[in-house]
């Protein structure tokens, strides 16, 4: 068989694909799914009527997980970390994590650096006797999101708890290669 339609065969018609890089999908007969264009990728979606449909790729989320401190020894504050960004970087969200939690009246305190300006305007904290900042009274609140490539960032630690410091930080920095 061919592959044609002509003289009655089934199949699908040599001319119902038209253009480089069409595809073809199916509803109740076949159908042209059209070329889409550069950078975009063939997606299934059960909405559209032939189950298909062109999607930009987007930079999916991408996470930066940093050690600020050793698991057993207390806190203290002072810079804890530095690194280079290995590429430019949309931040869509930062969180920290303790091992211990802090206890006392005062809270645990991180900010996040880049080329000694804090990128947060409001700081990272994590409330006496937790241990995630994502359950803080007070959200972290992002003033600064791109993190350009080769750009040096730091995790500070302004303030510990005042009764038990805290032990283990974890720095989290979310977000998309631009």
């Amino acid at each position: 068989m061919s592959g044609g339609m002509g003289g009655g065969e089934a199949g699908v018609p040599d001319d119902l694909l038209t253009t480089k890089g069409d595809t073809h999908g199916f509803t109740t007969t076949n159908a042209r799914v059209p070329i889409g264009i550069n950078n975009q990728v063939l997606q299934a979606d059960s909405t559209e009527a032939l189950g298909l449909k062109w999607a930009t790729l987007a930079n999916g989320n991408l996470s930066f997980v940093i050690a600020c401190s050793d698991e057993t020894t207390d806190l203290t504050t002072g810079e804890k970390v530095q690194f280079r960004m290995p590429f430019a970087f949309t931040v869509s969200e930062v969180r920290a994590s303790l091992t211990t939690a802090a206890t006392g009246a005062s809270l645990l305190t991180v900010d996040i650096e880049q080329g000694g300006v804090s990128i947060l305007s409001t700081p990272i904290t994590i409330d006496a006797s937790e241990t995630t900042s994502t359950t803080a009274a007070t959200p972290p609140v992002i003033s600064t999101t791109a993190l350009t490539n080769d750009s040096i960032i730091t995790v500070d630690i302004d303030q510990i708890g005042n009764t038990t410091a805290g032990r283990g930080l974890k720095c989290v920095i979310i977000g998309s290669e631009t």
